[in-house]
């Protein structure tokens, strides 16, 4: 294999910059010939590649976002739009595809993969939702963005003796909210894979009100409802005053963490490793610290889940 394509694609994450360095230096180091795909799949139905070199990926381990940049591309969802991204590689003679992103993007990596043209993807989201990794590129930065926040939240929610609703961003998955709540002593954790009844959380409330507790953080992940109807609830059934914050976007920005960088690094570097012995269809991951691969359609066939014994513990200790 001579010439490797990367891209990112889905939802931006801190350290998808640092898997592109990767990406590029360990190619350039084996006498590949390395192209960049901007924009994701769009990117790669319009020809928007261009030709890679170290000095491309200078100075960027240390930024978030991506400098590929990345969009959403209905249209590769299906054979017309996959056929036209093939054209493209075939007229750069691209023989094998890095894929950055979530399962969105592994959807697409396995559609080529299937059509002739193999490709790695690389689990690049802050959401941590993909089965066969215990982590994904830019779940630590969002974590410790979001633990930063609690702790300021925390702040006006003492001065003010009020209960504080904080949305995080996760989709489907609880991750980043177990883990903030976890970290940050939330007196409830809201995730969509264990959704505690209303009056539970209310009890817990006041349990805390009866020993002289002024103020309460309530962590929601975006996946379980509406934090507003929550927030609603909570102050109609036990009369608290609330209030609602939604850290949104900020989640994902900002300079990755050492953690994120790193991972990144070894991810990148593996992806061209397993290409390179005519791996095809996979995904890199990491378990127990350890780099690991598996098939794309059993990452995509399985669901992440939660480590419940976590959730457990943040139950016992905001008693």
């Amino acid at each position: 294999m001579k010439k490797i394509g990367v891209l990112t694609s889905g939802g931006d994450a801190p350290g998808m910059n640092a898997a592109i360095r990767a990406v590029v230096r360990k190619a350039i180091y084996h006498g590949i010939e390395i192209f960049g795909i901007k924009n994701g799949f769009q990117g790669l139905i319009d020809g928007n590649i261009e030709k890679m070199d170290t000095g491309s990926v200078g100075d960027i381990i240390q930024r978030g976002g991506t400098i590929l940049r990345s969009a959403r591309c209905d249209e590769f969802k299906y054979d017309q739009g996959q056929n036209k991204g093939i054209e493209q590689m075939k007229k750069f003679g691209i023989e094998g595809l890095i894929v950055i992103g979530g399962d969105g993007s592994f959807r697409g990596a396995q559609k080529l993969t299937e059509k002739g043209y193999p490709c790695i993807g690389i689990p690049g989201t802050i959401d941590n939702d993909i089965a066969g990794t215990d982590f994904t590129i830019g779940f630590d930065t969002a974590l410790n963005t979001v633990i930063e926040a609690i702790d300021k939240i925390r702040d006006t929610a003492s001065s003010h003796e009020r209960t504080f609703i904080i949305e995080v961003m996760g989709r489907d998955a609880g991750d980043l909210a177990l883990w903030a709540g976890l970290a940050d002593g939330a007196e409830s954790i809201l995730i969509p894979e264990k959704q505690d009844e209303l009056d539970e959380i209310i009890e817990r409330l006041r349990r805390g009100q009866g020993r002289g507790k002024k103020h309460s953080i309530i962590i929601l992940a975006e996946g379980v409802g509406s934090v507003f109807d929550y927030a609603d609830q909570i102050k109609e059934t036990a009369d608290l005053e609330t209030r609602v914050t939604v850290l949104g976007h900020i989640q994902r920005g900002g300079s990755p963490t050492a953690s994120d960088r790193v991972l990144a690094s070894r991810l990148g570097a593996q992806a061209i490793d397993l290409l390179l012995n005519g791996q095809a269809g996979k995904i890199a991951g990491i378990q127990n610290n350890q780099l690991v691969s598996h098939d794309i359609s059993e990452v995509l066939a399985k669901k992440h889940t939660i480590d419940m014994e976590m959730y457990q513990l943040s139950k016992e200790l905001s008693i």
